[in-house]
């Protein structure tokens, strides 16, 4: 008798009251605000940094590539530079393969 009325009181227990969709949600919001403020954030600022180097770039600057070519840039061009890597040697390079700009007479001293 006891099992049967266990069984009725179960059937009769009211549903539960449905999730909220903010808390079902904030876990995956959560997580974007960690990458965001991880990975995403951080690589616009480089962008951001690498764009002004890159816009600076002027006659007589010492740079190194990508490639690992170090020189001196001889001509600047909307997109393209002419770069003396030594004495009479000069290649022209796009500007997007710059990776650093040297300081003044670095080259000399190497």
């Amino acid at each position: 008798m006891i099992d049967s009325m266990t069984f009725v009181l179960a059937q009769v227990a009211p549903a539960a009251a449905p999730a909220n969709p903010l808390i079902t949600f904030l876990p995956l919001i959560g997580l974007f605000v960690v990458f965001y403020f991880l990975m995403i954030r951080p690589q616009m600022k480089r962008q951001k940094e690498q764009r002004a180097m890159l816009g600076a770039l002027a006659k007589g600057d010492e740079i190194v590539t990508t490639g690992g070519i170090a020189g001196r840039i001889e001509e600047v061009g909307d997109t393209f530079l002419t770069v003396e890597i030594a004495t009479g040697i000069r290649v022209k390079l796009q500007k997007g393969s710059v990776q650093q700009v040297l300081p003044k007479g670095a080259l000399k001293s190497a």
